[in-house]
C-alpha cells in the first residue's frame, strides 16, 4: 500500500518507464510526455484516487464558481427582457403586437453567426481573456439598453448582445471538457447550466426590487435601472474573469508541473487518445466534425431540447396569467427555479454515477411533457401552479445531462470536439429565433398553442434520446468486435481511430 509520502510525492524521472509507448493514445504526445503519461498509468488505484481528488479540488474551486456566475449573468443579461416587460417597456419605447416577441428572437440572430468560429478561435488564445473580453463587452451592450428610446434602437442593442454573448456558452463547455472526465463532466456542466434556473430565480428577485422601488428613481424608469443594474454587475464580473478563470491543463501556471501533467494524463487515459491541441488544424477539425454522421443528430437533438425550453423567456408572462400583480408575479418565478436548481443537481449526479445519458433525459421530457399538458388543460391556479414547476424541472434538466453527452461524445483532437460543440449549439439556438413565437400575448392564459405545441416536442426529444441510445450501443459493438478479434484499431469517427478500451456512453 502507498504510503503518504508517495502519494504526496512527484512523478521522478527514475519511475519513467525505460521506452516510450507506441499505443495510438500517445499521437502527437512527445517521447518525454509518453513516459510521464506511462509512469501515471503504472500507479495503483490509491494512489491516482488520492491524486485525482486532490486536483479536482484545486480545479472545482478555481473553475466552477466563477463560470457559474458568469453564466448566471449571460442567462440574466439575455433574458431579463422579460422583467422589464412587466414594467413599462413596452409603453415606453410604442411596442405592440408581436414586438417583444421580435425583440427576443432576433438576439440569436447575432448568438449563431459568432458561435462556430469563436469556438475555433479559442483552440489558440488564453481562455481567461477570450471569455472575459467578451463579457466585458456584454456587459457594456447590456447596459446600453438602458437608454434606448425606441423599438429600432432596441433591436439593434439586442443583434450587438447576441453577437457578445455567442462566445461564451460553447466556449465554456470546451473549457470544462479539457478539465474532466466523462463521468465527472456531467455533474459539473450542472453546476454550470444551474447558472440558468440562477438567473431566473434571482431575476425575479432584483427585478422585483428594481421594477417595485427604483421606477422613477432620479426620473428613470424601473425597466432602465435593471439594465443598468445587472449590466454594470456584469463588467465587474469580466474584469475578474479575465485575472482568474483558469486555461487549458498545460498552460495553467497555478497547478505545478506533476499536477498539469497528471491533469492532462487522466484526460488521455478517459478518452484513450491525446488531447493535443495543435495536432490538428483548424479546418480539418472542423472537416472531421462535419463528416461525422452524429453530429447531424446531436444537432437536432439539441435543438428541440432548446425549443422544449422557449417558454423561459415568456416565464413572468405566463405565471401572471395565475392573476397576481407584477411584483407577486415576479417572486412566484423564484421557488419554481429553485426546485429546478435542485432537481438539476441530483439527475446530474445520478447521470454521471451510473454513466447514463439517455434514461434520465427520456425520464425528465415525459416530466415535462405533463407540466405541459396540465398547463394549457386547465384554468384551475393550483394545478397550473404545479405545472410551471414540472416544465422547466423536466426540460431544463434534461438539457444539461444533453450538453455533457455532445461534450463526451467528440474527444478528440481538441479542435473536432470544439467545432462539433459548436455547431450543435449554433443550430440548436435556432430554435429560439422561431420558438419565441409560440407564446403570443393573445393566447393567454393557457397558451393552448405554444403548450400544446411544447409537449409534443418534448416527446420528441425523448424519441432523439432512444435513437442516441442505439447509435453509440452498435458504436461500442463495432469496438468489442475489433478487440475480440484482435485487429488492433477501430477506425470510427470518420478516420480518427479509437483506441484500445474507448467505449461510447449511452
Amino acid at each position: 500500500m502507498a504510503t503518504t509520502e508517495q502519494k504526496e510525492g512527484s512523478i521522478h524521472q527514475d519511475e519513467y518507464p525505460s521506452k516510450p509507448s507506441n499505443n495510438p493514445m500517445f499521437k502527437g504526445v512527445s517521447p518525454e510526455k509518453q513516459q510521464i503519461y506511462l509512469a501515471y498509468a503504472a500507479k495503483d488505484d490509491e494512489w491516482k484516487t488520492f491524486h485525482t481528488k486532490k486536483l479536482l479540488r484545486k480545479v472545482d474551486f478555481r473553475l466552477l464558481p466563477l463560470l457559474v456566475m458568469m453564466y448566471l449573468l449571460n442567462f440574466l443579461d439575455r433574458s431579463n427582457l422579460a422583467q422589464a416587460r412587466l414594467g413599462t417597456l413596452e409603453e415606453d419605447l410604442g411596442m405592440t403586437g408581436t414586438d417583444f416577441n421580435l425583440a427576443t428572437s432576433i438576439l440569436f440572430v447575432g448568438y449563431l453567426l459568432m458561435q462556430l468560429p469563436s469556438n475555433l478561435l479559442l483552440t489558440r488564445v488564453r481562455p481567461s481573456i477570450y471569455l472575459g473580453t467578451v463579457m466585458t463587452i456584454w456587459g457594456v451592450v447590456s447596459t446600453a439598453q438602458s437608454a434606448v428610446h425606441s423599438f429600432g434602437s432596441l433591436l439593434a442593442c439586442r443583434i450587438m448582445l447576441g453577437i457578445a454573448e455567442a462566445p461564451f456558452f460553447p466556449g465554456a463547455i470546451m473549457l470544462m471538457s479539457s478539465w474532466y472526465t466523462r463521468q465527472e463532466l456531467s455533474h459539473r456542466i450542472a453546476w454550470f447550466y444551474s447558472g440558468s434556473a440562477l438567473a431566473n430565480m434571482f431575476g425575479g428577485v432584483l427585478g422585483a426590487g428594481v421594477l417595485g422601488n427604483l421606477n422613477g428613481a432620479h426620473g428613470i424608469a424601473g425597466w432602465r435601472w435593471l439594465f443598468i443594474i445587472e449590466g454594470v454587475i456584469t463588467i465587474g464580473i469580466a474584469l475578474c474573469a479575465i485575472f482568474i478563470l483558469p486555461n487549458f491543463p498545460a498552460s495553467s501556471m497555478w497547478l505545478s508541473e506533476d499536477e498539469r501533467s497528471f491533469a492532462e494524463w487522466r484526460l488521455v487515459d478517459d478518452a484513450k487518445e491525446s488531447d493535443d491541441t495543435d495536432a490538428v488544424s483548424l479546418l480539418a477539425g472542423l472537416k472531421m466534425a462535419l463528416t461525422d454522421y452524429r453530429v447531424y443528430i446531436f444537432l437536432l437533438f439539441q435543438h428541440v431540447s432548446l425549443l422544449s425550453q422557449t417558454f423561459q423567456y415568456f416565464f413572468p408572462s405566463i405565471v401572471e396569467t395565475l392573476g397576481y400583480g407584477h411584483i407577486e408575479t415576479l417572486l412566484l418565478t423564484v421557488p419554481v427555479w429553485f426546485a429546478t436548481f435542485l432537481v438539476s443537481l441530483l439527475v446530474t449526479w445520478t447521470s454521471g454515477k451510473t454513466g447514463d445519458r439517455s434514461i434520465h433525459i427520456i425520464c425528465l421530457m415525459l416530466v415535462s411533457a405533463v407540466g405541459n399538458a396540465i398547463a394549457t388543460g386547465t384554468t384551475q391556479t393550483g394545478a397550473r401552479f404545479f405545472a410551471m414547476f414540472l416544465m422547466p424541472m423536466g426540460a431544463v434538466s434534461a438539457y444539461q445531462i444533453i450538453v455533457a453527452w455532445v461534450a463526451n461524445s467528440f474527444h478528440r483532437p481538441l479542435v473536432k470536439r470544439s467545432a462539433a460543440i459548436a455547431i450543435c449549439n449554433m443550430f440548436g439556438n435556432t430554435a429560439s429565433i422561431y420558438g419565441s413565437y409560440m407564446y403570443p400575448k393573445s393566447a393567454g392564459p393557457r397558451y393552448i398553442p405554444g403548450g400544446s405545441a411544447n409537449a409534443v416536442i418534448c416527446l420528441l426529444v425523448a424519441i432523439f434520446a432512444v435513437i442516441l441510445r442505439f447509435v453509440h450501443i452498435r458504436e461500442n459493438k463495432k469496438l468489442e468486435m475489433v478487440e475480440a478479434e484482435a485487429m488492433g484499431e477501430y477506425e470510427g469517427d470518420n478516420g480518427r481511430e479509437r483506441s484500445e478500451g474507448f467505449r461510447y456512453v449511452f
